[in-house]
């Protein structure tokens, strides 16, 4: 039959069913955010500045570019439409 499968693949395949899962107390999972929160490395308050302005600059001049060739195109159609 095409859909049996040999060696790992079929080693692999038994496993499969639904894993039986343990919920996670409200206390544990705020404790584990916590945890991984202090193995985060913030920015510097420089970096974040820096971090700011170049995406504040990247918005600017997406927005120059959408806007240009929106009217561009508003142009084009006036043009063409009369």
């Amino acid at each position: 039959m095409a859909t049996e499968t040999r060696g790992e693949a079929a080693a692999k395949d038994e496993g499969k069913g639904k894993p039986s899962r343990k919920r996670t107390s409200p206390l544990l999972f705020v404790r584990q955010v916590i945890a991984e929160l202090r193995k985060v490395i913030w920015p510097t308050r420089r970096e974040l500045i820096t971090y700011t302005t170049v995406s504040l600059v990247f918005v600017l001049i997406m927005v120059g570019i959408v806007s240009g060739l929106d009217w561009a195109l508003l142009k084009g159609v006036y043009w063409l439409f009369g």
